[in-house]
C-alpha cells in the first residue's frame, strides 16, 4: 500500500477484531480447563459393539471406585440411549442450576451422576438429535455441569465410532485412556478392534479389554459353565498389543441389580464382585 492508496477500514479492523464466535470458544475452552483441571483422572468406558454390558461396568466400575474412598463423577453421554440412571435407581432424578451452572444430582456424598436423561420431561422422550446438537449437549456437561473435585470421572459411551466418542476424545484430549467392554464372541470382537483403533487414532491409551459375559455361575453347584464362547477377549487384547483386565461371568443377579437400581455388589456372587474388582484393579491403582 502506498501513501497515496486509501486505508481499507474494513480491512483493517478485520485483522485486529475476534468475532462472537471465537471469543465464545476461547471463553468455551478456558472454562473446560477449569472445571477439568479439578478432575484427577478421566476415564471412558467404550465398545464398538452394543449390547457387551459397557453401561452396566461403567456403573459399577463408579461406585466400586466410591467405595474406595474416591470422589467419583459418572458422565452418560449416551445421548439417544441413556441407561445409567436405570441402572443406579435414579429414574424421575433432574438436576438444579446455579447462577454459576448446573448442578449434577449427587447420589450419595462424593457420588456425583450426569445423563441426558434428566433434562426429559417424560422419560420415554425420543432424543433425535444430529451431530452438532450431540457435540453441544456433551460440551455443556462439561463446561456448564458444576462437578468439583474429582478423583475420577467415568464417562459411560454408547457402541461405536461415531459423535459421542469422537466429541468425547476431541474435548477430554489428556484423558487417562479407555477401559474397551466385549464379550468373546467373534460378531463382537470384530468391532471392538474397530473401537481400540479409534482410541489409537485420538491418542488415547487403552487401559485394557475387559470380557464381559464370560462364562455362566451355576446357581446350584456354583461351577462355571461356558455356555458362550470365552476367551476371545484375552486373545484379541494379545494380538492388538493392548492390555486385558479379566473376565467377568454371567451372573443372573446382575441383571437384577440392574433392573432395580442397585449396586451389584449386595446381590451377586463373591466370585463375580471379585471377578470385577480384580479386573478393575489397574484402575483403582491409578489413585
Amino acid at each position: 500500500m502506498t501513501a497515496s492508496q486509501p486505508v481499507n477500514n474494513h480491512a483493517a479492523n478485520s485483522l485486529g477484531s475476534t468475532s462472537p464466535q471465537q471469543l465464545q470458544q476461547e471463553q468455551d475452552q478456558r472454562t473446560l480447563q477449569r472445571r477439568t483441571s479439578q478432575i484427577k483422572h478421566q476415564i471412558a468406558v467404550l465398545s464398538g459393539k452394543g449390547g457387551v454390558g459397557k453401561s452396566t461396568v461403567a456403573a459399577n466400575l463408579a461406585l466400586v471406585l466410591h467405595e474406595t474412598g474416591k470422589r467419583v463423577g459418572l458422565l452418560d453421554i449416551d445421548i439417544h440411549g441413556p441407561s445409567i440412571p436405570q441402572l443406579l435407581g435414579m429414574q424421575g432424578y433432574a438436576v438444579q442450576r446455579t447462577a454459576n451452572g448446573i448442578l449434577p444430582v449427587e447420589l450419595f456424598d462424593g457420588f456425583k451422576v450426569m445423563s441426558i436423561a434428566f433434562l426429559l420431561e417424560n422419560r420415554d422422550d425420543a432424543v433425535i438429535w444430529r451431530g452438532p446438537m450431540k457435540y453441544n449437549v456433551i460440551k455443556q456437561f462439561l463446561t456448564d455441569v458444576e462437578w468439583g473435585q474429582l478423583d475420577y470421572l467415568i464417562i459411560d459411551s454408547p457402541p461405536g465410532t461415531g459423535d459421542e466418542p469422537l466429541t468425547i476424545a476431541q474435548l477430554l484430549k489428556d484423558a487417562d485412556g479407555a477401559v474397551v467392554v466385549t464379550t468373546a464372541q467373534q460378531i463382537a470382537i470384530n468391532d471392538v478392534k474397530k473401537c481400540i483403533n479409534f482410541c489409537h487414532r485420538v491418542n488415547w491409551p487403552v487401559l485394557g479389554v475387559l470380557e464381559n459375559m464370560s462364562g455362566f455361575l451355576c446357581p446350584h453347584c456354583n461351577q462355571k459353565v461356558d455356555i458362550f464362547k470365552t476367551g476371545g477377549g484375552k486373545k484379541m487384547a494379545e494380538e492388538m498389543n493392548v492390555p486385558f483386565l479379566g473376565s467377568i461371568p454371567i451372573d443372573p443377579n446382575i441383571v437384577i441389580a440392574g433392573d432395580d437400581g442397585k449396586f451389584f455388589k449386595n446381590l451377586v456372587k463373591p466370585q463375580t464382585y471379585k471377578a470385577f474388582t480384580d479386573a478393575i484393579k489397574t484402575i483403582i491403582d491409578l489413585g
